[in-house]
């Protein structure tokens, strides 16, 4: 606390301006804050500075905003259709999501009939958005503090039937020619349907609906595991404004004299595929391309989100089929990888390549754009030479090396040969060697026919900041062996941009065999595509568990969710309903049902709980009754010792006085006996100057004589003595009673208060002396109130010490506390319950030092919560369509159930009546659980200090050979 004191002679400030009518100057005093002390902290050892920081640093309560509409009952809905693994056909989600877009599609054409009116989008509106300026269909969400400018301006919204003079939507099928890429950054996308083109049928069972005339289509897509829908008008943005409404363009349209200058600025701006602001196809007249971007950025949310991807997540978004990632250095057989992988491009496998995955580079190497996409269409082995035909999606810009367009290689027989023309399309040749050298990543997607069966299921975890496997794990068992293809993947966040918050994620997983020591593979984690990770390989049957190895990184320049719906609920609340529904249906995936088991575990833990909060009240209760008592007796018995004192010294003063008055008499009777002798001598008789004492007076004397003798006891004086003998205090201050207590005592039945008399002395309270006494001793002798004196029956307690036998005086003098009831002590539970929180600390003054400021950790903890699913894709026979071969399910941590040292979810809370049934159940427990320990990795260097025994015995348990010594 700063102190304010005078300032010294030194630091006075005189003001002529400021004179009294006398002439004197006034001086001005000047504060002086004297420097403050230094608070003394307590010195902290490193180790506990870093228990500290950890503490402080994770939250106590994760979780993760799991809805963003209020009351969303569709999500709902949707947790309870997913909550539970069933084996389907890989083709079944397709056709059941084609068949809801086809439904949807006739009912909008025959309500658009009735009405004589074209379809109009209400969902993703184009016009509306362009002309009101809300950028709602061009603009994601903004989760930074700062809000990046979109560079999409389109100038104009038309519809298909005024923009070509005679739209397709095919012209010759879809082909990889069609494919131009506008001004979104979605040349992904747009090279994973130049890989598709290659494979008949792909993209056309992509558009399943369609009404033309009405301006209607409807789209499939495949999104976390399963085929949605996606319904579209035909409005396309264009480049060119309006010429009504562009003031520039039309003054230098007419600069010259035309026939019909609106007309003829249409045709040249606004007409034909080249009009169009985003992607567009070759011909001028074809229309799949645009109004297949657009139902992709309408799923997405808005054209933002689909800026920037990897071919390989477009490819499995257009095909359901899963896409791993590999690297040109990482490929251990490259004979194996060309006849067996890309030998089988648009047969089983599906392959894209890229270049400057890092992003350090931009520009060009031989005509091969950096950080671009590519699309592999074909593959040759022919005259021993290994060719593979390339496509840029930019419609544009070729490879200059050997086989290129116009190099040396090319002959009138390989251009027959391998069907080819030059010409800057965007499609040319490069050598098997060449692209391994000149390409650093390849997407190979999977392609599932119908033969594959496909099993899944979501869950949420928290994600802790130290990376291993998690507790959380899956299990399935597989009844037959055969080829299986196993998917760990998160939710796609694209499709809620700017609701994706600040934690991202890399998925790992690890595949055990139950009883064995050894795992069967670890998948392999990704550089780019973190929204998957897979193995595919040959399992045999059997039980097996997959271990989750989940890395959360956290990016502090992005605004959390909470923050991110607070800053838009009032300025763009369809943008933000539109997100949020796709956000919460995501969500709704991977909610955490509680099983039964569950359930129970959790009724256990809150009876457990409950009777630990009764237990510990009622111990309080009882033992500030104790106390209480206690204090009470020991003043009880102090004011009788010093009543005992006061009396015995008057008894003592009154027998001193009896032994001077029975001297002094005996001393006068010898002086009268001696006179009498006298006269007898003299034969003289004389009267006695001292008259015989009463018989009252003498019997007076004779009782205070009695009464005072000191070595003659009361039986009350007897009785106090021992009472303090046996009473030995503990504590100088009365407690304050709580509110707890206060609130049970009141409500004990009345005829515990009746069995109390106050009234009553105690046997030990002594009657009330007659002698006369001095007024000091009549001053310490005078007795307490009953209240004082006598405490009441209910708080009375036997407060011997345990190492001495009370006597009988005791036991009659001191009654046994009575236990609080039960309804007393639910009633002090509810009161506690119900007890209003203390009022804030008032703030501090202004001149006082500030307080501590919270630590940034305690204030905005560790707090990733993911979603994760798996995926197990297998191969059936006609013979076992029928069967369900993979059962998958997840096992989590029940938090409420109790370990082997009796705690029930939170550390430090014990449960002492149950744990002998707790070390009776841990073994069982061990028993039954599927899956090996959390066990480092073989390549992990700390593996090495967990191993026992001697070198042969370490060396074969790395190996998994033998299990490890426990």
């Amino acid at each position: 606390m700063s102190a304010i004191y005078p300032p010294p002679p030194s630091e006075a400030v005189y003001l002529d301006q400021d004179r009294d009518p006398g002439g004197r100057t006034v001086m001005a005093e000047v504060p002086v804050t004297l420097p403050q002390n230094p608070k003394k902290t307590k010195q902290q050892t490193p180790q506990e500075a870093i228990d500290e920081f950890w503490n402080k640093f994770t939250t106590k309560a994760p979780g993760k905003a799991t809805t963003v509409i209020p009351h969303n009952e569709y999500a709902e809905k949707a947790a309870r259709r997913s909550a539970k693994a069933v084996g389907t056909n890989t083709q079944t989600s397709y056709e059941e999501a084609a068949a809801v877009c086809r439904a949807k599609v006739a009912k909008i054409v025959k309500e658009c009939r009735r009405v004589n009116q074209k379809y109009r989008d209400p969902h993703f509106d184009l016009e509306f958005d362009l002309k009101w300026g809300s950028r709602d269909t061009l603009e994601s969400l903004c989760n930074t503090k700062e809000k990046l400018d979109s560079p999409f301006t389109p100038k104009s919204v038309k519809r298909v039937v005024d923009i070509f003079d005679d739209p397709k939507f095919y012209i010759d099928g879809p082909t990889a020619n069609d494919v131009r890429q506008g001004r979104d950054g979605d040349c992904w996308l747009l090279a994973a349907l130049c890989t598709l083109s290659n494979k008949p049928s792909l993209i056309e069972k992509l558009c399943v609906a369609r009404d033309e005339q009405v301006g209607v289509y409807g789209f499939v897509f495949h999104r976390d595991g399963e085929w949605i829908s996606e319904i579209i008008d035909d409005k396309l943005f264009l480049t060119k404004p309006d010429f009504d409404e562009s003031f520039l363009e039309r003054m230098l349209w007419e600069d010259r004299e035309r026939i019909n200058s609106e007309e003829q600025y249409r045709k040249a701006y606004q007409s034909g595929s080249g009009s169009l602001y985003f992607a567009q196809c070759e011909h001028e007249n074809e229309t799949w391309l645009p109004l297949l971007e657009k139902a992709y950025a309408k799923a997405h949310g808005d054209y933002t989100s689909i800026e920037g991807g990897y071919t390989g997540e477009g490819i499995e978004d257009l095909t359901g089929g899963v896409t791993s990632e590999l690297y040109a250095t990482d490929i251990l057989d490259k004979e194996y990888f060309w006849k067996e992988e890309l030998m089988k491009v648009n047969d089983e496998f599906l392959f894209g390549c890229s270049t400057g995955m890092w992003g350090a580079f931009w520009g060009e190497r031989k005509g091969i754009v950096e950080n671009h996409a590519y699309s592999v269409m074909k593959a040759v082995d022919i005259d021993g030479h290994r060719l593979v035909l390339l496509k840029n999606p930019w419609g544009k810009g070729e490879w200059k090396g050997a086989w290129s367009d116009g190099s040396k290689e090319w002959t009138a027989e390989w251009l027959l040969k391998l069907n080819h023309r030059f010409g800057d399309d965007g499609n040319f040749w490069i050598s098997y060697d060449d692209l391994l050298r000149k390409y650093q990543a390849f997407d190979r997607t999977r392609l599932f026919g119908p033969e594959w069966r496909v099993t899944s299921l979501w869950t949420t975890l928290s994600v802790p900041w130290t990376l291993d496997y998690h507790d959380t794990y899956f299990t399935f068992s597989l009844a037959k062996t055969g080829p299986v293809v196993i998917a760990l993947s998160q939710l796609d966040d694209r499709y809620y941009r700017g609701l994706e918050g600040q934690y991202q994620f890399e998925l790992n997983f690890r595949l055990h065999k139950n009883g064995q020591e050894d795992y069967v593979v670890r998948s392999i984690s990704p550089y780019c595509q973190t929204r998957s990770v897979n193995v595919e390989l040959e399992l045999e049957e059997g039980e097996y568990t997959v271990l989750l190895k989940i890395n959360a990184t956290r990016n502090m320049d992005k605004l959390p969710i909470e923050e991110v719906v607070r800053n838009h609920a009032r300025d763009r609340r369809d943008k933000l309903v539109a997100v949020g529904m796709s956000y919460d249906l995501a969500h709704s995936k991977g909610k955490v049902i509680e099983t039964p088991e569950e359930k129970q575990a959790r009724k256990d833990a809150e009876k457990r709980k409950k009777e630990k909060e009764r237990n510990e009240l009622r111990k309080k209760i009882m033992d500030g009754r104790r106390e209480r008592h206690y204090l009470r007796v020991k003043e009880h018995v102090s004011h009788h010792e010093k009543k005992a004192k006061a009396k015995a010294k008057a008894r003592a003063k009154r027998a001193a006085k009896a032994e001077r008055m029975r001297a002094k008499a005996a001393a006068k009777e010898e002086r009268s006996q001696n006179e009498g002798d006298q006269q007898k001598e003299k034969h003289v008789q004389l009267p006695s100057p001292s008259p015989t004492p009463d018989r009252d007076d003498s019997k007076k004397e004779s009782t205070s004589d009695s009464s005072t003798d000191p070595a003659v006891d009361t039986p009350s004086a007897e009785s106090e003595n021992k009472s303090s003998a046996h009473v030995s205090p503990k504590s100088e201050e009365v407690p304050k009673e709580t509110s707890e207590e206060k609130s049970a005592e009141s409500a004990e039945s009345p005829e515990k208060h009746s069995e109390s008399k106050p009234d009553e002395k105690p046997a030990s309270v002594e009657v009330e002396e007659t002698t006369e006494q001095s007024p000091e001793e009549s001053k310490d002798d005078q007795p307490k109130s009953d209240e004082d004196d006598v405490p009441r029956k209910e708080e009375c307690v036997d407060c011997v010490e345990e190492d001495e036998e009370p006597s009988s005086s005791d036991e009659s003098d001191i009654t046994s506390i009575s236990e609080i009831s039960e309804r007393a002590l639910d009633i002090a539970l509810k009161n506690r319950a119900s007890a209003p929180l203390p009022p804030p600390p008032p703030p501090a003054p202004h001149h006082l030092d500030p307080p501590e400021s919270e630590d940034e950790f305690e204030s905005n903890p560790w707090n990733a919560v993911a979603t994760v699913g798996l995926r197990v894709y297998y191969k059936v026979s006609d013979e076992d369509k029928d069967k369900e071969i993979v059962k998958l399910c997840v096992v989590r941590p029940n938090p409420y159930a109790k370990d082997s040292k009796g705690k029930d979810g939170k550390d430090g809370e014990e449960d002492d009546d149950n744990d002998e049934d707790d070390d009776e159940n841990e073994d069982d427990r061990k028993k039954e659980e599927p899956k090996s320990s959390k066990g480092l990795d073989v390549d992990d260097s700390s593996k090495d200090a967990t191993l026992e025994g001697d070198h042969e015995q370490r060396k074969k348990s790395i190996l998994s050979l033998i299990p490890p010594t426990t």
